[in-house]
């Protein structure tokens, strides 16, 4: 596992048509969201971010200026998508949303309780009666993961276990059906 200071400085892996900037771009971004929600209570509801350019959000937005850094030009802002109600179907609710010209890249935040491999025979086959088995597992494990993508086709995801609060995982296609939903959402 990483440490947040870690998953900043790594170096990325690029994605075809990315730049080394921008994926430490929206590395750094996903980061950042990860602490904002962590800040508040878990076992929220998922939550969605748009990504824009910090030089392209204080130009819209001057007020904005001195609450911004602006580290390089690719340097990324989130705007939390307030409205945004995924209800029971989350790749639904992704595959139904889009984004203005303005936004350069999208994230979500996501918890979630899973299990270890070890467990996946004990596991029933009804969803519901699966779900109450999860959480009621001495080994269940809480998990929040951010998932985010660029109109380039860079994608990153990043998460933190609960029994393990000072560690941040992060890689591309950490989640990969996540950041592919995140990603389809831009074109």
């Amino acid at each position: 596992m990483l440490s947040d200071q870690d998953v900043e400085m790594q170096e990325s892996q690029t994605a075809p048509g990315a730049s080394e900037s921008a994926d430490d771009a929206l590395i750094a971004c996903l980061t950042e969201i990860e602490r904002f929600v962590a800040s508040s209570s878990r076992g929220g509801p998922p939550r969605l971010f748009a990504l824009v350019r910090t030089v392209d959000l204080v130009k819209a937005e001057p007020a904005l200026a001195g609450q911004l850094a602006i580290g390089n030009p690719d340097s990324l802002s989130s705007i939390e998508q307030d409205d945004f109600r995924p209800g029971e179907d989350l790749a639904q609710a992704l595959a139904t949303t889009t984004w203005g010209d303005a936004v350069d890249g999208a994230a979500i935040c996501v918890e979630r309780i899973f299990l270890p491999d070890d467990c996946a025979d004990e596991m029933p086959n009804d969803p519901d009666k699966a779900a109450a088995f999860v959480a009621a597992h001495p080994k269940r494990q809480e998990v929040r993961v951010v998932a985010g993508a660029l109109r380039d086709g860079s994608h990153y995801g990043v998460a933190r276990l609960v029994e393990h609060p000072d560690e941040l995982l992060g890689s591309i296609d950490l989640v990969p059906a996540l950041e592919s939903a995140v990603l389809a959402t831009l074109r």
